[in-house]
């Protein structure tokens, strides 16, 4: 009897120690998830302007580098907020040979300047609020196009490839081609 009083007791140890092992394996777990939510909040306090996003994404060094040129890198760290459509390097590489480096001399910072505020709409524009849009009135005056059909969203001849990257001051939505306003069509800036 002794012998069954001692296994009933060792299996019940057991069946206790499993059960806590378990509670504190959730506890961990809670820990955990509550530890990973406090995080991507910090992350999402701690997330940087306009500028400072696009330069850690590293798929923007040629739009950092025209916005510093143009003068508007200060423009877009300030509180906003601002909506960018940013072009990616590879979108850059698509004008014509010569067209970047031509833009990029200080003798055509004005028109550096407006090809960039044509990518930037003032105010907090989702990728919800886009995909409802028809047009929205740029920094650079003139509306850019919008149409969304079949999940792609086009704006002018570009289409959005990411959206909703949060900043601090604004959100970026990434395209693949350089937007041009009106006055600069692909075209003319073969000659600049």
């Amino acid at each position: 009897m002794s012998k069954r009083i001692l296994i009933g007791a060792f299996f019940v140890l057991v069946a206790a120690f499993a059960a806590r092992t378990q509670d504190m394996g959730g506890q961990q777990q809670s820990t955990e998830t509550s530890g990973q939510q406090s995080m991507q909040k910090q992350s999402m306090q701690a997330a940087g302007d306009i500028v400072e996003t696009a330069t850690k994404a590293g798929k923007f060094s040629t739009l950092v580098k025209a916005l510093e040129v143009a003068g508007l890198t200060e423009t877009l760290k300030g509180p906003g907020p601002f909506t960018v459509f940013a072009p990616t390097d590879e979108a850059f590489a698509k004008l014509p040979a010569g067209t970047l480096e031509t833009l990029l001399k200080p003798e055509n910072k004005e028109q550096l300047r407006a090809i960039l505020l044509y990518h930037v709409v003032p105010g907090r524009v989702t990728s919800d609020d886009v995909a409802k849009a028809t047009e929205a009135k740029t920094a650079q005056g003139e509306p850019l196009r919008i149409k969304a059909s079949e999940g792609t969203v086009k704006v002018d001849d570009a289409t959005v490839t990411q959206v909703d990257i949060t900043a601090s001051n604004g959100i970026i939505h990434v395209i693949d081609s350089v937007l041009l306003p009106k006055g600069a069509s692909k075209g003319q800036m073969k000659n600049y």
